[in-house]
């Protein structure tokens, strides 16, 4: 039997907590791990174990212990119970991923919320916090472990089955080694893309090993879980938060750095990239791309001495600065300079910067309009609309399950003050169906004229600390075909390919005009002659 330690709040062995979601009001579960001995005095090292594609947080934290389903038994019985496995001196969690939607998004907010909530409960070693998963779980493994590289100390991907756009940041997983583990007869996960992954890191720089398991299909977690493996190989590492060289990049301010680089204003739309190197000489060298504006935290770092001037080497231009804990610098008419841009009345940042999928990744409530009475007929239609976008998934059979989500939908006369202050809001409508969009008339940036039936817009706004995405005429998923593995509802798998904004005829597949908003939330002259040459848009 699991057993439990006088003055412990929770037993320890596995067990089932959750956290409360403010993204759907839901109590979401994740799987824990306590050691038999866990004394909440002592700091514990802790490994975050992502499932896969038709699976669940509790066969997750089963598989990470290297228990496999028994003969003839299926996930929904070996669901049921945790059998007994080998100790370990770690604190495991397994999150559940709404079913199967990958771990962008909704998920990846999930995710990082167990991790939190695990912190506030225990005493966390966050030097020693290591990341793993199987399949789409694997693939997730790659996604947060690289857009979020400061957080770990190792990550190992199973099988891996990454979003694409995790295939440019390779370069982030320069200062933590990866475990790969791969069947080379995988029929759902091609072999190929691993090895091409480990090609790129290796090319980095980054400690990568990798077992390949021949005949093995696409269950290679059998193999790379048995016997409490990736617990011994973790037990080799510890995250070093000063590293002597940093490599970077990203597309979002949202994933803003790593270690001692902050950054705090990039090209948008486009991959920023970063590369400091600070030599135990004192000298760093900083070399950039589609960057305009970084921070460095330095005071703690061992090679930093506060009673020198700082010697920089600058995308090739040599500074020297007076001593301080923390350097800024921004560019200007294509040079750096020392110090923090002045603010400016709108400007993209943090969690209000783009592109559309960002406002589905946190708090949001779909609004469909009836400012212009419609009838019972137009009302029923635009709020099965509605209903669609919300709907993440239908039931895709046994495997698969539904995407377990469930934001509100509601009309544009039942949005409440605290949806404007606490929710990203998905309009439906133009300023003639819809009071909200009505309502931001003179401050949104761009207006559908006239629904012809033929054209669609679709765009994302900052309004307060929140977004808003506008979305008359077509829907933004009209007159696409099923195509590829449903892992999530049409609806929403296309919206990962939108900038901030589009106007298209017919679908999303044939564009008129598509881009991003510059830093200051305003559009190209180029963007506002493709927008408005034909008469369809009207721009503010």
């Amino acid at each position: 039997m699991w057993g439990s330690s006088i003055g412990q709040k929770l037993e320890s062995g596995p067990q089932v907590l959750t956290v409360h979601s403010d993204l759907d009001d839901t109590e979401q579960p994740y799987a824990l791990y306590l050691p038999k001995d866990y004394n909440e005095m002592n700091a514990y090292p802790l490994v975050v174990m992502l499932h896969g594609a038709g699976s669940n947080h509790r066969l997750a934290l089963r598989r990470v212990f290297g228990k496999s389903n028994l003969e003839g038994e299926n996930d929904v019985e070996a669901s049921r119970y945790f059998p007994e496995w080998d100790d370990v001196n770690y604190i495991v969690v397994a999150p559940y991923a709404r079913g199967t939607a990958g771990y962008q998004g909704v998920p990846e907010t999930d995710v990082m919320q167990v991790i939190e909530d695990v912190k506030e409960r225990f005493t966390i070693d966050e030097n020693r916090m290591y990341l793993t998963g199987l399949s789409m779980g694997g693939g997730g493994t790659l996604w947060i472990g690289l857009t979020q590289p400061d957080i770990w100390a190792a990550i190992a991907p199973v099988c891996p089955a990454p979003p694409t756009q995790a295939l440019e940041l390779m370069q982030n997983s320069f200062n933590y080694p990866v475990h790969f583990f791969h069947g080379d007869a995988d029929p759902v996960v091609p072999v190929a893309g691993t090895q091409r992954m480990i090609k790129a890191m290796e090319a980095n720089g980054t400690k990568v090993s990798y077992a390949e398991y021949p005949g093995v299909l696409h269950d290679s977690w059998v193999n790379a879980y048995e016997g409490g493996f990736i617990f011994d190989w973790f037990d080799n590492f510890t995250k070093n938060p000063y590293p002597q060289k940093v490599k970077f990049a990203t597309r979002q301010l949202k994933y803003d750095g790593a270690y001692w680089v902050e950054i705090t204003e990039i090209e948008s739309g486009e991959l920023a990239e970063i590369e400091a190197t600070f030599d135990f000489e004192g000298n760093l060298k900083i070399d950039t791309k589609n960057l305009n504006a970084f921070s460095l935290d330095l005071a703690k770092h061992p090679n930093y001495n506060d009673s020198q001037p700082l010697n920089l080497a600058l995308d090739g231009k040599d500074h020297q600065l007076p001593a301080a804990p923390e350097f800024h610098f921004y560019k200007e008419n294509g040079e750096w300079k020392p110090g923090i841009r002045e603010s400016r009345v709108m400007t993209k940042k943090s969690g209000l910067e783009g592109p559309v999928f960002d406002a589905f990744a946190q708090r949001h409530v779909y609004v469909f309009g009836t400012m212009d009475n419609p009838s019972e007929e137009e009302l029923a239609a635009r709020r099965a609309t509605a209903l669609e976008a919300a709907n993440w998934s239908n039931y895709r059979g046994e495997f698969l399950g539904r995407i377990m989500f469930f934001p509100r939908v509601i009309s544009d006369k039942e949005v409440r003050p605290s949806d404007l202050e606490d929710a990203n809001l998905i309009l439906f409508g133009d300023a003639n169906s819809n009071s909200i969009i009505s309502g931001m008339k003179e401050v949104l940036p761009m207006h559908l004229n006239e629904n012809d039936g033929e054209h669609g817009l679709i765009y994302i706004y900052p309004q307060g600390n929140n977004y808003i995405v506008v979305n008359s005429g077509l829907s933004w998923w009209s007159n696409l075909e099923e195509t590829g593995y449903p892992f999530v509802a049409m609806t929403h798998r296309v919206l990962p390919n939108f900038e901030d904004f589009m106007l298209f005829k017919g679908s999303m597949q044939t564009p008129v005009a598509s881009g991003f908003f510059d830093n200051n939330w305003s559009l190209s002259e180029e963007h506002k002659e493709a927008l408005g040459s034909n008469g369809i848009v009207t721009l503010r």
